[in-house]
């Protein structure tokens, strides 16, 4: 066995970043949780208490979030030898729910009651403009934040912002980007809401702004929820990442093949390696000992994240064919 320890994930984001991501995202949900509520009562708007729930929920989950990079930040022990990294993922299927229940699901009740004539009423709503503004300000500047820290690990990877968002292992990263990109839009659609209902007199389109609060907070559950269950359950490395563990290894004095290679995350910045690599006959057990510790040196410079690997020297089988690229890569996401 070869172990290669790192402390942090290349092109991505550290984890004190991403945990003052969180906690500004946090702090901003809050603060404007109190007041949708309070401005969605006295306004008589649905699409403001739809907000109002949207916020709740979101602080909610930023402590989900939070409650993640503590306990993931553990170090191995006996029961759990290479570390609680995965906790982050469980976490973060947790804070997808409360999406789901206290924000979608209660915003979509609200909205429907006031399409059909049964909740909202008149009251101040320039109240609810005034909170509408103060979102955008909160809102916004949690945002930038999120997606200023996404701009800067893209500009180390060399990717696009969506392809990096899209292959991240970093769903709490992930969930505060979302959650605030979802925040501005509901903002949106809140605010078009109140001003058709008061145009027209009729609450259907303050209901139907909720509902549209609702459904897009329902879409943000399902992305996040999909992308923590395929990582809680052992997620390999991006194909990018996987061509180049290949190619070390291969590229090593001594080796002649690799029959095998298998990848699988540990949290976003941990990743385990197990190969079966083919060593020449030429050389000795002193030498293949050699040779591990070299491709344990340039796996850590290449690739940092990688935290274990496992070598299984092996005589390659007559008549087969090592294992290409493509067909490693056959189990990766989309």
């Amino acid at each position: 066995m070869i172990t290669v320890i790192c402390s942090g994930y290349p092109g991505g984001m550290s984890r004190s970043e991403t945990t003052k991501t969180v906690l500004v995202a946090g702090a901003a949900n809050l603060i404007l949780a109190i007041a949708k509520l309070i401005a969605g009562t006295l306004a008589g708007s649905s699409a403001m208490l739809a907000e109002g729930a949207h916020s709740v929920a979101d602080t909610l989950n930023q402590g989900f979030l939070l409650t993640s990079l503590r306990r993931s930040a553990r170090p191995p022990d006996r029961s759990h030898p290479f570390g609680y990294g995965n906790e982050r993922y469980f976490w973060s299927l947790l804070a997808a729910f409360g999406i789901f229940v206290a924000g979608g699901g209660f915003s979509i009740f609200e909205g429907v009651l006031a399409m059909t004539g049964h909740g909202g009423s008149e009251g101040d709503v320039w109240i609810a403009y005034g909170v509408l503004g103060l979102g955008a300000l909160l809102e916004g500047t949690s945002w930038v934040r999120a997606y200023t820290q996404a701009r800067r690990e893209t500009r180390e990877n060399g990717r696009d912002i969506v392809d990096h968002v899209r292959r991240s292992p970093d769903v709490t990263f992930k969930a505060a980007l979302f959650e605030d990109t979802a925040a501005m839009i509901g903002l949106a659609f809140a605010a078009a809401g109140l001003v058709l209902r008061q145009l027209t007199g009729s609450q259907f389109w303050d209901g139907l702004a909720s509902v549209l609060i609702g459904l897009l907070l329902v879409v943000v559950a399902f992305v996040l929820g999909r992308d923590s269950m395929g990582l809680i359950i052992g997620r390999a490395a991006d194909p990018a990442a996987l061509r180049e563990i290949r190619a070390e290894i291969a590229a090593a004095p001594g080796v002649t093949g690799i029959d095998e290679l298998l990848t699988m995350h540990f949290g976003p910045d941990e990743l385990l390696v197990a190969a079966r690599v083919n060593f020449s006959d030429d050389i000795s057990a002193d030498q293949a000992e050699d040779v591990a510790g070299e491709i344990d040196r340039r796996l850590k410079e290449r690739v940092p994240i990688v935290r274990h690997v496992f070598l299984d020297p092996t005589q390659r089988t007559p008549g087969r064919a090592p294992a290409t690229d493509a067909a490693d890569a056959a189990g990766e996401p989309a």
